[in-house]
């Protein structure tokens, strides 16, 4: 079981939890999530764009573990920002997951009228209907504008963060602003060779454990919250069995040098990227091929 940590407003969320990002056929959806949630994670991760909501929702009420255990997180996407328009994706999210309150809501992406929809977020957290606000993918410039014009600081800023982009500037402003870090893609789903990592497998065999284990480790270790996605129950049991072992100060070191300062999955600042995410909201069929 993962450990938790405090969130600045003093709310417990586990240090480890379960995405369900790519995850779209409702029924794996569902059953990938009773899974998760037998195999022991309390945390689920899904979010508006991923059109599973209604799945993870039915999973939830067939779960024999009560809610008040369970910590979910959904998130509103780009055409869904500006206040009345997060207003009611809010509600329809809530709709979807069979719920009636959310313990994390965050702004998927730092596009957008998101002013608008953290002055509702804001609304949604004093009312007790959300226990927790934040955002993903804000760089440190972003994140602090926001902070600095809003009512209640983010709780969690979600960040893609691996060994290949390691961001320990990001961090540090993250702690110094009392906001929480947490991976997306912890394994940069495999791109550039992060699995056959020369040093993660020496690592690895060290302490007879896998590569993506120690990648999940060596965040925990740095306070940086994960959520591993895997559809198969072994592999999730496996991400969850980290928590028996400690790297030292030599494989912190070791795996400091393997960073690129640079995005694997996304990059907020490049044109085309921007360009990219905004065309998947008028075809996402073209623009996901």
């Amino acid at each position: 079981m993962a450990s938790n940590v405090k969130l600045s407003n003093g709310i417990e969320m586990p240090m480890e939890g379960f995405g369900v990002f790519q995850v779209t056929d409702p029924d794996v959806c569902e059953q990938t999530v009773l899974d998760a949630i037998e195999t022991g994670y309390r945390l689920i991760d899904t979010a508006s764009s991923y059109q599973n909501e209604e799945a993870v929702g039915r999973a939830i009420q067939k779960s024999e573990v009560p809610r008040g255990e369970l910590f979910i997180t959904t998130k509103a996407y780009i055409q869904q920002m500006g206040y009345d328009k997060t207003m009611q994706a809010f509600e329809e999210s809530l709709q979807k997951l069979g719920l009636d309150y959310l313990d994390l809501y965050l702004i998927h992406m730092p596009f957008g009228d998101y002013y608008g929809s953290w002055r509702a977020m804001e609304e949604l957290y004093k009312a007790g209907r959300i226990r927790a606000i934040g955002v993903c993918n804000f760089m440190p410039d972003r994140l602090l504008d926001l902070c600095y014009n809003a009512q209640v600081i983010p709780q969690v800023n979600q960040i893609e963060r691996h060994p290949h982009y390691q961001r320990p500037e990001d961090l540090q402003i993250m702690k110094e602003l009392g906001v929480q870090p947490q991976a997306w893609a912890p394994f940069a789903e495999g791109l550039k060779g992060m699995f056959t990592e020369p040093v993660l497998m020496e690592i690895a065999a060290r302490h007879s454990k896998t590569p993506a284990q120690v990648i999940l480790r060596w965040n925990v270790q740095q306070g940086v919250i994960v959520i591993p996605k895997s559809v198969h129950k072994k592999r999730m049991a496996e991400n969850l069995d980290i928590w028996d072992f400690e790297l030292d100060a030599e494989d912190l070191d070791k795996i400091s040098e393997l960073d690129k300062d640079c995005p694997s999955m996304l990059d907020t600042r490049k044109i085309s990227e921007v360009k990219r995410v905004y065309d998947y909201l008028i075809n996402p069929v073209l623009t996901s091929l």
